[in-house]
């Protein structure tokens, strides 16, 4: 069995042929789909701005073999991403991803001032 990453990744896009019943869904809902909702799930966390209705982002975690890398890890977020927009009815395009690998970050930590 292959060592497995974590991998942060935020899909962002476009809204593309939104039917008038999915736009006016996608404006009642703005409230909960705002900065506070930004949060990096299995399932994936859609967040946007209702004015200009134009751009969304979604942000997933997906643990994936090491040696799939990055590439991989954005190709299954963008697949999750695309199938939840599509099972919710909205039109969207231009799917991009940036993937952070939380098993190779490196944390620089403060050091301490000793007085």
């Amino acid at each position: 069995m292959s060592e497995q990453h974590t991998y942060r990744v935020i899909v962002r896009g476009t809204w593309d042929a939104l039917t008038d019943e999915a736009r006016a869904r996608l404006l009642a809902g703005a409230a909960d789909h705002g900065l506070t909702s930004m949060r990096f799930t299995e399932e994936g966390s859609l967040s946007y701005q209702p004015s200009p209705l134009k751009h969304f982002s979604m942000r997933f975690v997906v643990v994936s073999d090491a040696a799939d890398g990055e590439e991989m890890a954005a190709a299954i977020a963008e697949d999750r991403a695309a199938e939840a927009l599509r099972g919710l009815g909205h039109g969207f395009r231009d799917l991009r991803s940036a993937v952070t690998d939380l098993d190779t970050v490196k944390v620089n930590r403060k050091r301490s001032s000793r007085r």
